[in-house]
This record gives C-alpha cells, sequence and structure tokens, in this order.
C-alpha cells in the first residue's frame, strides 16, 4: 500500500505534467494564432481587400483561435455570371477596406476579405447561400448571428452603409474617404464652353435670350435631371440594369432606396415630363380657341396624364421604399 507522501508527490507530478502540457497546447495556440495575424497582416500589406478561396476561408475565417474579426464580402464577379450589382457592390466595398487601411485607427482587429463563387463554391454551400452579393461578419469570439449577416434589400450596399454596420457589429467606427471624381467637373466646364461659343455665335441676335418658352424648357430639363438622379449616376456609376443570374430576370428599378439603375432614372424623367406634360394641357387648355368641348377633351386628357402616371410613379416609390402604406390607382 502506497504511503501517504508518495502519493502526494503523484500527485503532484500528475499536476506539474497537466500544467507543462497546457502550457504547451497554449503556446501552439499563441503561435497558430501569430501565424495567422501575420499573414493576414501581409496580404492586407498588398491589397485592402483579401482574396480568399475555400480553403483560405476555413483556415483563417472559421477556425479557432482567432482574435480578429473579418467582413467577408461573397460574390460573383466572373463576366460569365453576368451580376452587375456584384460588380458595384464590391467597388463600394473596396472603398470602405481602403478607408480602414488608411485611416488613423487601422489594427490587425478587424480584416476585410472577399470570396468569389468561383474561387470557393464550397463556402457558399458551406453557409447555405444562393445569392450574391451578401456581406457577413464573423466575430472574434462565437459564430456568427443573424445581425452578422447585413440586410443589403433594407439599407444597401453604399460604403457608408457597410460602415455604419460594421461598426454596429465591432464597434469599430470607420470613416469614409471617396476618391475625386472630376467628371462632374469636365462636364460643367463643357457645358459652360458650349454656352459661351452659342452666345458668341448668335452676339448680333439675341433675342432668344428673352424668349420665355426657351427659358420654361431649359429650366424643366435642368429639374427632370436633377430629379431623376442623373448626378447620383455621375458620381456612384450605376450599371444600366440587373440581371438575375439564377432566372435570367432583368431588373430595370432597383429593389432598395439606397440605389438605382441608369435605365431607371430615364423611367422617372419620363414619368415626371409626362406628369408636367398633364398639368400643362389641364392649364392651357381653357386659353385654347375653338370649340369648348375640344377644350374639355383637352383637359380630362391632362387629367388622366397626371393620375396615370403619378400611380406609376407612386408605385416605383413603393417598391423602393418597402412598408410605404399609400397607393394610387396602381399598386
Amino acid at each position: 500500500m502506497a504511503s501517504p507522501a508518495g502519493c502526494n508527490v503523484l500527485a503532484l507530478m500528475l499536476v506539474c505534467v497537466c500544467f507543462c502540457l497546457t502550457v504547451a497546447v497554449q503556446k501552439k495556440k499563441d503561435d497558430i494564432l501569430g501565424e495567422r495575424v501575420q499573414q493576414l497582416i501581409e496580404w492586407n500589406s498588398k491589397k485592402s481587400v483579401i482574396r480568399l478561396n475555400g480553403e483560405k476561408f476555413r483556415h483563417y475565417v472559421r477556425e479557432v483561435p482567432r482574435n480578429y474579426s473579418v467582413i467577408v464580402m461573397l460574390t460573383a464577379l466572373q463576366p460569365q455570371r453576368s451580376c452587375s450589382v456584384c460588380k458595384q457592390a464590391h467597388e463600394e466595398y473596396t472603398i470602405l477596406a481602403n478607408s480602414w487601411r488608411y485611416s488613423q485607427g487601422f489594427s490587425n482587429k478587424l480584416f476585410f476579405a472577399m470570396v468569389d463563387y468561383d474561387e470557393g463554391a464550397d463556402v457558399f454551400s458551406s453557409l447555405k447561400l444562393s445569392t450574391a452579393p451578401v456581406f457577413m461578419h464573423f466575430p472574434s469570439k462565437g459564430k456568427p448571428k443573424k445581425a452578422d449577416t447585413m440586410d443589403i434589400h433594407r439599407v444597401g450596399f453604399q460604403a457608408e452603409q457597410i460602415a455604419r454596420w460594421v461598426g454596429e457589429r465591432t464597434d469599430i467606427q470607420i470613416r469614409i474617404f471617396r476618391p475625386p471624381n472630376y467628371s462632374g467637373t469636365l462636364a460643367l466646364a463643357l457645358l459652360f464652353s458650349l454656352v459661351g461659343g452659342l452666345l458668341y455665335l448668335k452676339r448680333n441676335n439675341l433675342e432668344f435670350l428673352y424668349n420665355r418658352n426657351f427659358w420654361g424648357i431649359g429650366a424643366l430639363a435642368v429639374i427632370f435631371a436633377m430629379t431623376s438622379g442623373q448626378m447620383w449616376n455621375h458620381i456612384r456609376g450605376p450599371p444600366v440594369m440587373h440581371k438575375n443570374p439564377s432566372t435570367g430576370q432583368i431588373n430595370y428599378i432597383h429593389g432598395s432606396s439606397q440605389g438605382q439603375f441608369v435605365v431607371e432614372t430615364y423611367i422617372i424623367m419620363l414619368l415626371n415630363a409626362a406628369i408636367v406634360g398633364g398639368f400643362v394641357l389641364m392649364s392651357e387648355a381653357h386659353a385654347l380657341k375653338g370649340d369648348p368641348g375640344r377644350k374639355r377633351v383637352i383637359a380630362l386628357i391632362g387629367l388622366a396624364c397626371v393620375a396615370i402616371f403619378f400611380s406609376l410613379l407612386l408605385s416605383i416609390f413603393r417598391s423602393k421604399y418597402h412598408g410605404y402604406p399609400y397607393s394610387f390607382l396602381i399598386k
């Protein structure tokens, strides 16, 4: 039978062995974590958005230990996927990642990564995703929750919106810095040059400057351009339209209030012009000469234009601002 002293020595030896094993395991985890962080920092020094395939995604994003958060954009950028929205979202995502990379608060606590479907289809399968783009947050501890997937259909995918969502999930605030865009300045300079040239060529006959219809049409053209979102198009460069890669359906109206397509702006412009045209017909019908019945018909045509085209405009507004309760003629 073993003596009490011998049992104490044996217990002490077991405690020492367990302690040594714990230290060794912890050291191995620290080494693995250090290697991961160092590799991510090295990739991040070359590109603000780290491109991952399935194997890298599992090793650097899903596996533990991990003391950093990762924002992952799951997308499909290859031309054969015909995902025009993915390209636009990727540009906004890159602006966000660049803003973080060159910010004063930059640290190794947050990384931005991307997985393309053609390079990591297994990642989409493991996350049960069938659409793109998708933005997900993988926290430093624990598994992603429902709120860690950004609802781009509700808030859009502009860099400012993604930054706000990232701040909510990580408590890291990122100030967005967009690259300068001189296309608007060049277009304005070209416009002034054309106007100046026209005035110079017509310097001996400037009666058209006193024409009320001329200034009215010019003012309406500017108003239609501004209210339809042409300036937004010049700043953001949205796609012409969107084709669903799964169904092949073409969408001309963006489903979110935070985005729009080029075709959509022209549709809005035409609807606004039709509504104004209806008001003009109603306003000018009484001034026309001739049969009163003809005046009544013109006024009714103007009223019909206002009612129908305003209903279409309101319907588009409802489709973009989900939950808007009002409609008129057309739902």
